[in-house]
């Protein structure tokens, strides 16, 4: 067997088991872990099923068959990178959108705690005074300063 194919069934066998103990220890979502399970497979497949490597090798025009795997490869992690691309977009505009529902909730806050301080010392009752001035300090921390 020539070294290239094993070299690529080694490392897709342990690209396999990378990805199984990432999920295992729950480093890496199942969801996300299909793509790369599919990819090792996939290049396990094409590199022990010799005659299936150079009928699409041939298919493809390739004179050297192993060259398709490391194509394959490189092909599959382009597909994922573009997967990973599409969610990160994704939870971006979540986080910008969720980022200005909390501006928006701290202006209202702030905004209702403004208009308790302007109202008449007797229209709460005798011992909201010294409620409404512990509300002061109770100001959110920002976002930076928490751990």
């Amino acid at each position: 067997m020539e070294r290239s194919i094993i070299l690529t069934v080694a490392l897709s066998v342990a690209t396999l088991l990378v990805v199984l103990e990432l999920v295992r220890r729950r480093k890496l979502r199942e969801e996300y872990s299909l793509l790369w399970l599919f990819t090792a497979a996939v290049m396990i497949i094409v590199s022990v099923w010799r005659e299936l490597l150079h009928s699409l090798a041939q298919f493809a025009g390739i004179a050297y068959p192993p060259n398709l795997l490391f194509l394959l490869a490189a092909l599959l992690i382009l597909f994922i990178l573009l997967y990973y691309s599409i969610i990160i977009t994704r939870l971006t505009h979540e986080n910008k959108t969720i980022a200005q529902d909390v501006a928006l909730l701290r202006y209202e806050i702030e905004q209702l705690r403004i208009a308790q301080n302007r109202m008449p010392k007797g229209s709460n009752g005798a011992g909201d005074d010294q409620s409404s001035s512990n509300h002061q300090n109770d100001k959110p921390q920002d976002i930076e300063s928490q751990p």
